[in-house]
């Protein structure tokens, strides 16, 4: 008999996106509807480096998302960060991790580290202090293909790093290749990654189905079937390294839908639904709430929610486009029906 409900411990994101200003007033309320903390991401103009810059963030989401909502400052490591100020912000509550972009890997990254031998000072002190490092896990050599730079990352730079600082606590994002769910279930303990939705549902036929398809685009790119398949099979496992991290990640119709449209997808208006629906189609709804709601916190050191979100086996139909800023946004998973709704609070 199929299960007809979930009820979970209230999840976590841990990789989210959500802009500033009237984007941010637009789109944070979908991840507040499901999510008791999400880490934020940095890369705003100009990036999130300083305390009082993370602190002022920080409120402005409160203020948007509303109550019952907290969000997890993180800090944009730069060639030139001071570790001083990473250290006090970690001491002060301003941000509980820092991310590593390569410089020109994705968007609004072009502040990023151009060689993560700049930031060795950085890593040292985070490893001592107990902070946890987030990354985005590419190269951007342009000799290399697209399609590689994630299994190429793991070998360049990671592995390094990994061997360089042993006690610092990684957190490998969005990963989208066989390649890196097999190194991060066979890492030391310090080493977790999250998934995203998309990269559980899409492979690289998506981005010319018919035609080329914008909405498809995210950085790190969708991969081969086998990646996808290899994905999902970490997701479902039960393995506490592996855990929820939407990198939902909004962009404007037009600005998706240009001569060079933006990578990033907008997955948060049913962000659970989706995931659920890979759970439920692999036979796994039971290591559904470990997935969602604990590997995460854990990982980062953090108390489990009290609260709970329940689940149910319904017909939800995602909108084509959902007004916001001014315009509108297209959701993933637009024009389709998912088999799981979230039950109103």
């Amino acid at each position: 008999m199929q299960t007809q409900s979930l009820t979970i411990r209230r999840p976590d994101d841990w990789h989210l996106h959500l802009r500033d200003g009237a984007m941010l007033e637009a789109v944070a309320p979908y991840s507040a509807r499901q999510f008791a903390r999400a880490i934020i991401m940095p890369n705003l103009v100009p990036p999130v480096t300083t305390v009082d810059a993370a602190c002022a963030y920080r409120d402005r989401i409160r203020r948007a998302a509303g109550p019952g909502f907290e969000p997890l400052m993180t800090c944009y490591l730069t060639d030139s960060i001071d570790p001083d100020e990473l250290e006090r912000g970690h001491r002060e509550g301003a941000w509980v991790a820092a991310k590593l972009y390569p410089a020109g890997a994705t968007t609004n990254s072009h502040s990023g580290v151009t060689d993560v031998r700049h930031i060795y000072p950085a890593l040292e002190r985070m490893e001592k202090i107990g902070m946890v490092l987030c990354v985005h896990g590419e190269v951007t050599d342009p000799a290399i293909d697209i399609f590689d730079r994630e299994a190429v990352f793991l070998e360049r730079v990671l592995t390094p790093v990994l061997r360089d600082f042993p006690g610092l606590r990684i957190v490998l994002e969005h990963i989208t290749t066989a390649d890196s769910a097999d190194f991060v279930r066979d890492a030391e303990p310090n080493l977790a990654a999250t998934i995203t939705p998309q990269h559980l549902h899409l492979n690289r036929n998506a981005l010319f189905d018919g035609g080329l398809r914008p909405h498809a685009y995210c950085l790190p790119v969708v991969k081969r079937e086998r990646h996808r398949l290899a994905v999902r099979a970490a997701a479902v496992s039960g393995s506490p390294k592996f855990f929820l991290g939407t990198d939902s990640a909004p962009h404007l119709k037009e600005a998706k839908e240009s001569d060079c449209g933006c990578a990033g997808i907008w997955n948060a208006p049913h962000a659970l639904e989706s995931y659920a629906t890979v759970f439920d189609e692999e036979g796994a709804l039971d290591r559904f709430e470990g997935f969602a709601s604990e590997h995460g916190p854990r990982f980062y050191g953090l108390p489990l929610n009290e609260g709970t979100v329940t689940l149910e086996r319904a017909d939800v139909a995602v909108p084509e486009r959902i007004a916001a800023a001014g315009s509108s946004l297209v959701p993933f998973h637009a024009g389709q029906t998912l088999g799981w709704k979230l039950a109103a609070a």
